[in-house]
């Protein structure tokens, strides 16, 4: 269950954080309740699937021919009273943090929702068509894109987007939550090797795998399951550069057949795949890829962990937090003219880059980090380890994308992932640094005032 403890308003608002400097905290988060009235929580989707054909994302530049299955845009809302959250996951590949920034400009203006308030992840499916400017991938893919890319698709998935954020925020009504972990062995480590040159992209079995499922259950009132949120590293790569059909790949398939067994929305929320494959990867067609057995080899493991989370609480309290990371940024490596609020020249003529780190904090339970980063499972996984919370989860591909971020032992064994990469070998250490900082510091001081409370 959930543990809860509460946090009283004068507290709060006589400190300037809840997690202590330099981490920012949205405490009031634009809620509109009177305090004290308890959980509510949301859920939304939306259908996003494209009526004509789009340029495709995640291989060569390839135009799509048809639609096999759809995409989706689902929303959860959430709030405790005090602190407003939302939590979108889209069924696309990636986007540029500038266009996140600039949808977040449109949310605020239009409902009054702060953007430290809404996480924008994605599935990471590379058969769903570009959306907002290439950003980041221009500087070192550009040979991709030579094309106009989809405008107007783009702006219909913001006004999607924004219009879906609207709803959760009216529909959010009494609700309970529950929390739990599962596992399944359906990623590989795709940093394959051989006895001469570089690492290769390829399977490699002996590599580290994170098969963790984090779960996060929401119920209504009356404990009928409203949401569930699904937290599992794998690329969305079992259709490979050959395949035309729009679909969701692996995520959308894992996502369609939970909800049809439990009878609710599942929103697939990637984690740590930088270097993790699906078993079955870069097929040319839906049937060679066995697509459909990952409704056996995850869809099933998420249902049976679902099965096992304990009694749900509706004492929930919400914390969101914000930390900027600098590392140093490769020598030599370009950078796209559209995210000059994401890199900086330091006084000492180093460029590095800012990496803009979530935090939520849920009770004292559940810590749960997110980044614009396609991170090396090991990241996430000593982050875990050295987590004083029982539930640390890593949301990956959230609020855009800025690169590839591998282990300082990756980054010596070459190959695509550490050549495309715009940090350098200490990328991680840094990140590791300050994220388990913010964990056993922070927010375990911050949950000890609470108690003292």
């Amino acid at each position: 269950m959930v543990g809860h403890r509460e946090f009283p308003l004068k507290s709060l608002l006589r400190k300037s954080s809840i997690f202590t400097l330099p981490l920012l905290l949205a405490v009031v988060g634009g809620s509109t309740l009177a305090l004290g009235v308890g959980f509510r929580a949301s859920v939304v989707k939306i259908d996003i699937t494209p009526s004509d054909p789009q340029w495709l994302l995640g291989y060569g530049p390839r135009k799509s021919d048809g639609v096999h299955d759809h995409l989706f845009q689902k929303i959860i809302g959430m709030d405790d009273g005090k602190t407003q959250f939302f939590l979108v996951s889209t069924d696309i590949c990636l986007y540029s943090p500038s266009f996140y920034d600039e949808v977040m400009r449109e949310v605020e203006a239009q409902t009054g929702v702060k953007p430290i308030q809404v996480w924008w992840t994605v599935t990471h499916t590379h058969a769903a068509p570009e959306v907002g400017p290439p950003g980041l991938g221009a500087v070192f893919m550009g040979e991709r894109y030579h094309h106009m890319g989809n405008p107007e698709y783009s702006q219909w998935v913001k006004q999607r987007l924004i219009e879906g954020i609207k709803e959760a925020k009216t529909k959010l009504a009494p609700a309970r939550m529950g929390v739990g972990y599962g596992m399944a062995m359906a990623n590989i480590n795709r940093r394959a090797r051989d006895l001469e040159g570089p690492t290769f992209l390829g399977l490699n079995p002996d590599g580290p795998a994170d098969r963790t499922i984090g779960l996060i259950r929401l119920e209504h009132e009356d404990g009928k399951i409203l949401a569930l949120v699904a937290n599992y590293a794998m690329h969305g790569t079992v259709l490979g550069q050959e395949n035309m059909k729009i679909s969701a790949d692996a995520p959308g398939i894992v996502a369609e057949y939970v909800e049809r067994q439990i009878g609710a929305p599942m929103l697939y929320i990637n984690g740590a795949a930088g270097n993790l494959a699906p078993i079955y990867n870069v097929y040319p067609d839906f049937e060679s890829g066995h697509l459909s057995q990952f409704r056996a080899l995850l869809g099933d493991k998420i249902i049976d962990a679902n099965r096992k989370i304990g009694p749900t609480t509706s004492d929930v309290s919400l914390a969101l937090g914000e930390q900027a990371v600098e590392t140093t940024r490769k020598p030599g490596m370009g950078w796209a003219p559209d995210l000059g609020n994401y890199t900086r020249h330091t006084s000492a003529g180093v460029d590095v880059v800012r990496l803009p780190v979530r935090f939520l904090r849920i009770n004292n339970d559940i810590a749960i980090w997110a980044a614009p980063l396609e991170l090396f499972c090991e990241i996430a996984m000593e982050v875990r380890s050295r987590s004083p919370f029982p539930y640390t989860f890593y949301f990956g591909y959230t609020n855009g994308w800025l690169g590839y971020l591998p282990t300082r032992e990756e980054f010596a064994n070459g190959g695509y992932e550490p050549g495309v990469s715009p940090y350098t070998e200490s990328g991680g250490e840094d990140l590791v640094r300050v994220v388990v900082g913010c964990l056993q510091g922070n927010m375990v001081q911050a949950s000890k005032r609470v108690v003292a409370h």
